[in-house]
């Protein structure tokens, strides 16, 4: 079995090789960039797993590199800084980021924090679409709107729209489960995982996005429960 590969894009060269050496301890294929305007071309020659982002660096800096590879690629990105102001950390997962973890940090946690980014992204990457098995397609129906979790696609008024796996698996669930309210905890224990290390915000970020791509329908629309949390109202005529 291949290694997963990761890409560590810091511009201090000692905390890199420090997390080069407990990665390569956990059987991880590394891969070390310390300038902003070479991580581009290193991410689409190493094709990594998952990406280790700082946010301070020489040339590009960690926000416009998450941007652009969040434009072409669903890569699991955790953003490594010394920046731990909140104004950071929510930026860094609206920008795409799947977690944040602040200088300095545990190593134990940082590896931890890994194995389950990689561990939640990894069985969603899509190779051929699943079909022709009925008796095991994850499919759930409204008007104008097709939620296919058996091979990952969303279709709205006959038109596929481009969503990330963990958006498609948030919305398949509370698609599945219709004016049913879940917290934002519920929600991250059933599409993170209750090893989820990361922020609530999480939700927040996935459902803003969810609903840029899906305009409110006459009969369905996901909803806010303020001070509760989310659900998808189905509305009853």
């Amino acid at each position: 079995m291949a290694k997963q590969k990761i890409l560590i894009v810091d511009d201090d060269n000692v905390i890199a090789e420090l997390i080069q050496l407990y990665l390569t301890k956990e059987c991880f294929d590394t891969k070390i960039v310390n300038d902003g305007d070479l991580a581009i071309n290193e991410f689409e020659s190493y094709q990594p797993d998952l990406i280790l982002l700082d946010l301070m660096l020489p040339g590009m800096d960690g926000y416009q590199i998450c941007r652009e590879i969040r434009a072409k690629s669903d890569t699991p990105i955790i953003t490594v800084s010394a920046k731990g102001e909140v104004f950071d950390k929510v930026l860094s997962f609206e920008l795409g980021a799947d977690d944040y973890i602040e200088k300095p940090f545990e190593p134990k946690e940082l590896i931890a924090r890994i194995k389950a980014v990689l561990r939640r992204c990894t069985p969603q990457k899509k190779e051929e679409p699943v079909l022709n098995q009925s008796n095991n397609i994850k499919l759930v129906s409204f008007p104008d709107l097709e939620i296919n979790l058996t091979n990952y696609t969303v279709t709205y008024k006959g038109e596929y729209l481009e969503m990330p796996p963990k958006e498609i698996e948030l919305l398949y669930f509370l698609a599945s489960n219709p004016n049913q309210v879940f917290t934002r905890d519920q929600l991250l224990d059933n599409i993170w995982g209750y090893e989820y290390i990361g922020d609530t915000r999480t939700v927040d970020v996935h459902i803003k996005r969810i609903r840029e791509k899906l305009p409110d329908n006459e009969t369905w629309r996901v909803f806010t429960v303020w001070g509760v949390g989310y659900k998808f109202e189905a509305k009853r005529k």
